[in-house]
């Protein structure tokens, strides 16, 4: 495994070196190569590298036509560090931008176990081993969707937790209504769906005693600018904002409208709880009243989905019973979800 001052070399290296031609490439217009030379103060051999190390390193398409130059196949909003940290200094969370890592929730932990303090921020332009929920990949191709992870301390046990993954949901569903997504809605435990089809995962990962001070990482994807991924690479109905809206994100807007949702809604649930928030999650359910299936463990559960309780717990009717179930490794889905 490598070591968090590792990555983060690897990661600056590569932005002092690439990012600069990658900005004036992100328009998606075509530029001469003795254009970017001039601009960059290389030489036009030397540009011919770099692009070559971005179409390797990112997976980028990038056409070269004689005579007019090099093109982004698809123009790009990259993330802005500069204006990120300015939007979030009022939060109190300082923002690192990476542009590639395995995976920010993973670089988060590392970050913690090397002594870094909490609360900070951060953000990737592509994963390269991402991951959801029961250990599912999260596909995250290069500057298309937000790769988010944000460590916070938790301090007087459980109570603190409870509820926590559903109250995310609040703040990122908020996020992307205020976008314009106005038919978005929430499933439980950690998704957010648009016309059946997932645009946003959460998934929540925890370091120390949880019944006394710990750390949990907020690590959220949202398919943002996706358009097309491999064939089989996701094995569920999915979505993206620009898909929905017909037009490209600004995902450096995403991202503050998001973070700033996010620290309202965990102010409310740190004083008072999800019960504070038990009526609005279930009020933006999508499956309320349908007929599910739960896995937990080898056993399936069917039954109507009632909503959640005070503490997020997912309600069903079974066999005439009401039951609450909880944990981390439930997989809820509809009876006739082919």
């Amino acid at each position: 495994m490598l070591r968090p001052a590792v990555i983060m070399r690897a990661s600056i290296v590569f932005e002092q070196n690439m990012q600069p031609l990658l900005r004036l490439l992100q328009d998606g217009r075509f530029h001469s190569g003795q254009a970017l030379g001039a601009e960059l103060g290389i030489s036009r051999s030397a540009v011919w590298k770099q692009l070559q190390v971005l179409e390797a390193e990112l997976g980028l398409t990038i056409h070269k036509v004689r005579g007019r130059g090099y093109q982004l196949q698809n123009p790009l909003i990259l993330l802005d560090q500069q204006r990120l940290s300015t939007s979030h200094a009022s939060l109190g969370w300082p923002v690192t931008v990476l542009q590639s890592v395995d995976s920010t929730n993973a670089e988060v932990l590392r970050l913690l176990g090397a002594g870094k303090q909490a609360p900070f921020l951060l953000l990737a332009e592509q994963q390269t081993a991402g991951r959801g929920r029961r250990g599912r990949a999260w596909v995250s191709p290069f500057a298309e969707n937000m790769y988010y992870s944000l460590l916070i301390r938790i301090d007087g046990g459980m109570r603190q937790i409870e509820g926590l993954s559903l109250v995310v949901g609040l703040a990122l569903l908020k996020a992307i209504k205020e976008l314009g997504v106005s038919d978005a809605g929430l499933k439980w435990p950690n998704d957010v769906l648009v016309d059946g089809q997932k645009i946003a995962g959460i998934l929540l990962e925890m370091s120390g005693d949880p019944g006394d001070e710990c750390h949990v990482v907020i690590g959220v994807g949202v398919n943002v600018n996706m358009k097309v991924v491999e064939v089989d690479a996701i094995t569920q109905a999915w979505t993206s904002l620009s898909r929905v809206l017909g037009k490209a994100i600004d995902r450096n807007q995403l991202v503050e409208f998001f973070s700033k949702h996010l620290q309202a809604y965990m102010a409310v649930h740190m004083r008072e709880g999800f019960a504070a928030l038990q009526h609005e999650w279930q009020a933006n359910h999508l499956w309320q009243g349908r007929m599910a299936t739960l896995t937990a463990g080898k056993t399936p559960i069917k039954g109507e989905i009632m909503g959640v309780d005070c503490t997020g717990a997912i309600r069903l009717k079974v066999d005439g019973q009401e039951r609450s179930f909880s944990g981390g490794e439930l997989s809820l889905r509809l009876s006739d979800d082919t």
